[in-house]
């Protein structure tokens, strides 16, 4: 699991409101060129389409909503393997956190007795460096109100 969280001066009900509204993504994630909503189960999300800024594009099927407080995915190529994903926001008195915890699938382009170290020292890092400007995206959003720019807190190797 890669993990990685952001203390946010927001109440958790401007933090859901942007995290849950369709097309989210399109103002806060810093490399996202669109995301287009294709199923809805009432009010909520079944499937998106995300198209990152270098023409990779993921599907995002979620599957589990708790209302004001995250949700649950499987992100990936369309007939590929996914990665599951949570949001989760997080309550305390004084203030407010989103944390992003992503559970890669495990490639079978690397070999099993190398993936462990691949996964350490490559793959982690790569993955919660993307987090971080997600959730700098989410900040700038919220704090703003202000769409984030293409690679506003820098280029990112798998998805600019």
């Amino acid at each position: 699991m890669v993990s990685c969280s952001i203390s946010l001066n927001k109440q958790s009900k401007d933090i859901w409101k942007a995290i849950s509204s369709h097309g989210n993504l399109n103002f806060f994630h810093p490399f996202c060129h669109k995301n287009n909503v294709i199923e809805v189960d009432k009010s909520l999300i079944k499937k998106d389409i995300l198209v990152y800024l270098n023409g990779l594009v993921y599907e995002r099927e979620f599957y589990k909503w708790d209302k004001m407080n995250g949700y649950e995915l499987m992100i990936g190529k369309k007939n590929g393997k996914k990665s599951k994903v949570q949001w989760k926001i997080s309550k305390t008195k004084n203030h407010n956190s989103l944390i992003i915890n992503v559970f890669p699938y495990k490639t079978d382009k690397i070999n099993s007795l190398l993936y462990p170290f691949v996964f350490y020292f490559y793959i982690k890092p790569k993955i919660k460096s993307y987090l971080k400007s997600v959730l700098r995206g989410l900040e700038f959003y919220l704090n703003n109100n202000q769409k984030v720019v293409n690679n506003q807190f820098g280029m990112h190797s798998w998805f600019s």
